[in-house]
């Protein structure tokens, strides 16, 4: 029996490199980019067990759970870790981080989730990455959800270890993942003794198999499906314009906030500020006598296909995400969201007013 997705030649290096370029050029950078084979966490502590050891002193922003993460990592590594937590509702500030490194000027290592779609905060980039470069130490950058929901401008923002996945809102797959390089991080990892070699963990072999080889033979062989299904992804993105796939997640955050809040029930959005909150998708408050899991599942059963989802671990009690990224950044999806909630609110006793939620999201949404 044949079949269109079993039966296609190997992938050639000449493809996989010029898949490569396209995401390079998506990220605007002049940076090395490596498509690394898995999911997001494969580079994302490939980099860090390659650039942080026992000698390095990392400062880590904890702005959600991915942060806490990273270190895990960076402590598994030997390194000395020093954590800016912030609370989850809000963003980190580069005034906050020009203040660690005036109390531990040793720094030499700043790992930075961009935006947490698990809490619905973003971070402003440029700024930190600026005074990160003042001080001269390595920016490691978790954009995975951002990549696609807003700008993500590696070289431009000082970025050393910058990390990419399809799956959100660049509405792909998410079997594999991508990284750029800095040259800069490159000689932090062939310094490291402890980098990962001859390992699915190591970045260095992709560097010296692959990179330095003039990208002629590839280190094993490709997730061929998953590379045509980023192919497509990132050829749909050039075709809509990033600006455009940019637009619709800045507008359906927009929306979803303004709806959320016009709609009642006591629900209003987890993270305060606006301007900290990020384009991937809207994290939502329920009252204090709901449970966010049991109005998750109301809604859920009102609407299956709408992208709503409780709060993890903690969070399960209290907090909504409303997932409008990828092909759910539309107006019709925030419309059928809110529709569900305010069903599942009126179910559980919360007076609340669906027409004024959906004139106020179709208000808030660009004509």
């Amino acid at each position: 029996m044949t079949h269109p997705f079993l039966d296609l030649a190997p992938m050639s290096a000449a493809r996989f490199a010029a898949i490569e370029d396209r995401v390079a050029r998506l990220l605007a950078t002049e940076q090395d980019v490596v498509i690394t084979q898995g999911e997001a966490l494969l580079p994302l502590e490939g980099a860090i067990r390659g650039a942080a050891g026992p000698g390095t002193t990392a400062l880590n922003v904890i702005t959600g759970p991915y942060g806490q993460t990273f270190g895990n990592w960076l402590r598994d590594c030997g390194a000395r870790v020093i954590d800016l937590a912030v609370p989850f509702h809000t963003a980190v500030t580069a005034e906050q981080i020009r203040a660690a490194f005036a109390e531990h000027p040793s720094i030499d290592f700043v790992s930075l989730v961009h935006a947490e779609a698990a809490t619905g905060n973003t971070n402003p980039v440029a700024g930190i990455g600026a005074v990160v470069r003042e001080h001269g130490a390595l920016f490691y950058l978790d954009a995975v959800a951002s990549i696609g929901a807003e700008p993500v401008l590696p070289d431009a923002w000082g970025v050393d270890l910058c990390v990419i996945g399809a799956q959100k809102a660049m509405g792909g797959p998410a079997g594999v993942s991508a990284i750029s390089v800095s040259e800069r991080a490159w000689k932090r990892m062939a310094a490291n003794p402890g980098a990962p070699r001859r390992s699915y963990l190591s970045l260095l072999d992709w560097k010296e198999r692959w990179i330095d080889g003039g990208r002629r033979a590839l280190l094993h062989a490709p997730a061929q499906l998953e590379m045509l299904a980023l192919e497509a992804c990132v050829e749909r993105i050039e075709t809509e314009g990033l600006a455009s796939v940019t637009g619709r997640h800045a507008s359906a955050a927009a929306a979803t906030r303004a709806g959320a809040l016009a709609l009642g029930g006591g629900l209003e959005p987890y993270v305060r500020e606006a301007g900290d909150a990020a384009p991937v998708a809207t994290t939502l408050r329920v009252p204090a006598d709901a449970d966010a899991a049991e109005v998750t599942a109301r809604a859920l059963a009102v609407d299956p296909s709408v992208p709503l989802a409780a709060g993890g671990g903690a969070l399960a009690k209290e907090m909504i995400r409303v997932n409008h990224y990828g092909p759910d950044a539309t107006v019709g999806v925030v419309r059928a969201s809110l529709a569900a909630l305010g069903a599942a609110l009126t179910q559980t006793g919360f007076p609340v007013d669906v027409e004024a939620a959906r004139r106020a999201a179709a208000e808030a949404w660009p004509a």
